[in-house]
């Protein structure tokens, strides 16, 4: 039985909730939706509840034939959408009829577009979550990105009525960001005065072998660690940057490894990681320190949008 057939997977088009937190102890990351503000607006649109499983397209979106009426919406990076050939507009909810199909193409903007549907999307929950982790082959759908002709089932997490579309200004104030907000890391003291300087006055640019483990950085400041040694391997948090011996920046992300051995300058804060998830090879981002209390009324904000009813225009 299938609700939804993919006739054309996209380049990485995997299923992804919020991810499952609380298995690092036993070496399993959270993995989930890369851009999480972008999975739990797309779901308020169509009535889910916020971690509702949805489609994570990666730079270049899928074709997808629905079997049968839906309400969906598309959030995160605009992908061109169209449906029967008239194109789709991000950010708000659309019905589609039975016999109907979606097509997204190439990304117009950000690395990553998310395709919620009514319901969710319906997979066999591993460790409680439906959250795709690639590098070991668990969850999601049979733990791969989809292929050509896969048959997806749409479940039952609807629990409000679908809305008509975001407003206008909650969309600029969620927009991804290029200046990502940190705060120190564990080991920011083992860098001199002069590389902490270079880390914050540095324009990075994103490496073509990035992915959903780390965001790897490419710069023309060598900002290695000054502190003798190596340090013990130790539990590594979603959003921290790392710096190896060659000096050039990875921020860890979401299906991170769970323990590391570079030393950590900074750790994005909760309120830009959907922007982590939107960064695209080569482009190119800077980094300013804030406080933890900056960092944490950040992300009281951002959540108290997007639980409110500023979040719509109708």
């Amino acid at each position: 039985m299938s609700d939804i057939v993919a006739e054309r997977p996209g380049w990485l088009t995997t299923v992804q909730d919020l991810g499952r937190e609380g298995f690092a102890a036993q070496g399993v990351s959270p993995s989930g939706a890369a851009d999480a503000v972008a999975l739990r607006v797309g779901n308020r649109l169509v009535g889910n509840a916020e971690g509702a499983a949805g489609l994570e397209m990666t730079l270049l979106g899928g074709e997808f034939r629905f079997c049968r009426g839906a309400a969906v919406a598309l959030a995160g990076a605009d992908f061109g959408a169209t449906l029967d050939g008239a194109p789709v507009k991000m950010w708000r909810s659309t019905e589609v009829r039975a016999g109907q199909t979606l097509r997204l193409g190439a990304t117009l903007s950000g690395a990553r577009c998310y395709l919620c549907v009514r319901g969710g999307i319906a997979v066999k929950p591993f460790l409680g979550s439906a959250s795709t982790h690639l590098l070991s082959g668990l969850g999601g759908y049979e733990g791969r990105a989809l292929r050509k002709g896969d048959a997806i089932v749409i479940g039952t997490a609807a629990t409000a009525s679908p809305r008509a579309r975001v407003a206008d200004e909650a969309l600029r104030r969620l927009a991804p960001r290029k200046t990502l907000r940190v705060t120190d890391g564990p080991q920011a003291e083992w860098f001199s005065r002069e590389a902490t300087a270079a880390f914050y006055a540095a324009t990075y640019r994103v490496a073509e072998n990035s992915n959903r483990m780390g965001v790897r950085l490419e710069g023309t400041s060598n900002i290695a660690a000054s502190a003798a040694g190596e340090m013990i391997t130790e539990g590594v948090s979603l959003g921290a940057v790392q710096v190896p011996s060659d000096g050039q920046p990875i921020i860890v992300f979401v299906e991170q490894q769970t323990t590391g051995g570079y030393a950590k300058i900074a750790n994005v804060i909760a309120a830009d990681l959907g922007s982590v998830g939107q960064l695209r090879p080569r482009d190119e981002i800077r980094f300013e320190r804030v406080t933890l209390e900056a960092a944490r009324g950040l992300l009281e904000e951002q959540e108290s949008l997007i639980a409110s009813e500023e979040l719509f225009a109708e």
